[in-house]
């Protein structure tokens, strides 16, 4: 079989992750990226198990190690009182349940990995600088060959949540604004003083907001993600001048100790979050991946974990000598799998900012379950070992 070529439009964590992958299995890879130079872009996320084993697959779990931090346990507290209300094991207990660390780190130092081992390998290479268009698929993959000289097999496309690939293959063009703000703030380990452990991953809820907090290492910070309700914004992830009032308005019930953290954090930004209310695949041979495909809220903390579950998967289902098949065979894997963690972010997100009886039957629902228990509601999503 002659090799294959695929061509990545997006050099994010999903188009980075996918071109490792299909070059695993492969295929040579071109990554198109219209901006000039990968810029240090947002600040934490999360990566569960069900993320970290396949990038262990991919040989860059001892490259992470030292970036990442592995929090002894995943804490809900009430954001109005301080009250503890439940806790879910991770660190050591997280790899033996799970067979994979859960692990916190800063998106930029996860980029940097990927990029150098794009960088690094032989069959893939990286343009920056390069707007793919084209009215249809085959308009796009006519682009790329114009650019190339050669026509690509595969075009996958894994340019985020406001994707020109979704457009093109005939999906919507904006993802609808959901009414939720996120803010990001950081600030150092030592202003925490005695309010949480800054080494555990902590989410304080109440109604209508949530805070998460959680420590990035390569930094010696601590990560601050505030989620409000707000007005629609300009869409971009270089982030908004963060206008510390409405923050502060936006959590005027809570705890005067919790919000006191606002006024000595650092502000990076604010951003809208925008959402597909379905899942949009692509048409033919441009595939969409990541928040192409099925952005959503990050009431479940899975964006970055989707898209490396998608760059994973979709290798290994076009791996084979029916490209046409495999990609059907993908989207047919996947929509099942984003469905249940579209319903579990929903979930959460009536969960986490519940209010009145419904707030405290919560919590005494939550108080009387032990850990364990808990972790086990999450053995379907981070203990998946169907992607090979």
């Amino acid at each position: 079989m002659t090799q294959r070529h695929a061509a990545i439009v997006g050099a994010g964590i999903a188009g980075l992750t996918s071109a490792l992958a299909l070059a695993r299995k492969g295929f040579t890879v071109s990554i198109y990226e219209q901006a000039v130079e990968l810029a240090e872009v947002g600040a934490g996320l999360q990566l569960s198990p069900n993320a970290t084993r396949l990038l262990d697959r991919l040989g860059l779990v001892e490259k992470l190690t030292d970036k990442w931090h592995e929090p002894p346990s995943i804490d809900l507290v009430s954001g109005l009182s301080g009250r503890h209300v439940a806790q879910v094991p991770a660190g050591a207990k997280a790899r033996k349940r799970w067979g994979a660390p859960y692990a916190v780190i800063h998106r930029a130092d996860l980029q940097s990995v990927l990029h150098q081992a794009v960088l690094d390998h032989p069959s893939i290479e990286l343009q920056l600088g390069v707007r793919i268009e084209g009215a249809g698929v085959e308009a796009v993959r006519r682009d790329i060959e114009a650019r190339s000289g050669r026509l690509p097999d595969l075009v996958v496309g894994a340019d985020g949540v406001w994707s020109r690939m979704r457009a093109s293959a005939g999906g919507p063009a904006k993802a609808p604004f959901t009414g939720q703000i996120a803010w990001r703030m950081t600030l150092p380990r030592e202003s925490i003083g005695s309010l949480f452990d800054p080494d555990r991953l902590s989410a304080f809820i109440a109604p209508q907001t949530h805070l998460v907090a959680y420590p990035l290492k390569s930094r010696g910070t601590v990560n601050l993600v505030a989620i409000t309700h707000g007005a629609a914004m300009e869409a971009n992830w270089s982030g908004n001048d963060a206008a510390r009032h409405e923050l502060s308005q936006a959590f005027s019930r809570w705890s005067s100790r919790l919000t006191g953290l606002f006024d000595r954090a650092e502000m990076n930004g604010r951003w809208p979050i925008h959402g597909l209310s379905g899942q949009y695949w692509g048409a033919g041979r441009l595939v969409l991946i990541g928040d192409a495909a099925h952005a959503m809220p990050p009431y479940a903390a899975q964006g970055a974990a989707m898209a490396i579950e998608d760059a994973y998967a979709l290798a290994s289902h076009v791996a084979g000598d029916d490209l046409d098949a495999g990609i059907a065979a993908f989207i047919a894997a996947r929509r099942p799998r984003i469905d249940k963690v579209a319903r579990r972010a929903a979930f959460n997100r009536f969960a986490y900012h519940a209010r009145g009886p419904i707030r405290l039957g919560r919590d005494i629902v939550l108080a009387l379950r032990k850990p364990d228990d808990l972790a086990g509601d999450f053995d379907w999503l981070y203990g998946d070992r169907s992607i090979e």
